[in-house]
């Protein structure tokens, strides 16, 4: 299945759940029992995350109990690949988990925890530390990714949205 099936499925889920169509900022107001996949699904600039974690099996572990914090590259992120990069990875489900690992801590951690913070260090799930920068009133990961929407709570933990992908070292 090509990245095209897979976004027009993700499109089909999307719009089958109760949040669909909500802007980022709005799925923040449907938090408490939304698991961090749900809260994914009803931000439509998430379509293409929610497309590589279906592709990577990743969805009933982003689903269980839990204190994640999960960094969310937009569509747009994505898009910001270069060329080819997104179908080889859709097409490489261990290179592919490999990078959304990345984006997931096992630990939780609010947008208050990264203010007045400078090259502190988190853990993620695929291993390699992600550096935060939390002194100039916003926040970046290993120096250019920024947060462009903290702490959109879930059930099992936190998003913050970026405007970025991370790729492990």
């Amino acid at each position: 299945m090509d990245r095209r099936q897979f976004i027009t499925r993700s499109a089909g889920l999307v719009s089958a759940l109760p949040f669909a169509g909500l802007a980022a900022t709005q799925a923040a107001a449907v938090t408490g029992s939304s698991t961090i996949v749900e809260l994914a699904v009803a931000t439509p600039e998430l379509s293409t995350l929610v497309t590589a974690v279906q592709a990577a099996g990743l969805v009933d572990t982003l689903s269980a109990p839990g204190n994640f914090t999960v960094f969310a590259p937009t569509n747009r992120a994505f898009e910001h690949l270069p060329h080819g990069v997104l179908d080889s990875l859709l097409a490489d489900i261990p290179a592919l988990t490999n990078v959304l690992t990345y984006h997931v801590s096992p630990d939780y951690y609010p947008a208050s925890q990264f203010v007045g913070q400078y090259g502190a260090v988190h853990r993620t799930v695929q291993g390699s530390p992600i550096r935060v920068d939390g002194r100039s009133g916003s926040v970046h990961l290993n120096g250019n990714v920024r947060v462009t929407t903290a702490d959109v709570f879930a059930s099992n933990g936190v998003v913050h949205i970026i405007d970025a992908v991370l790729l492990p070292h």
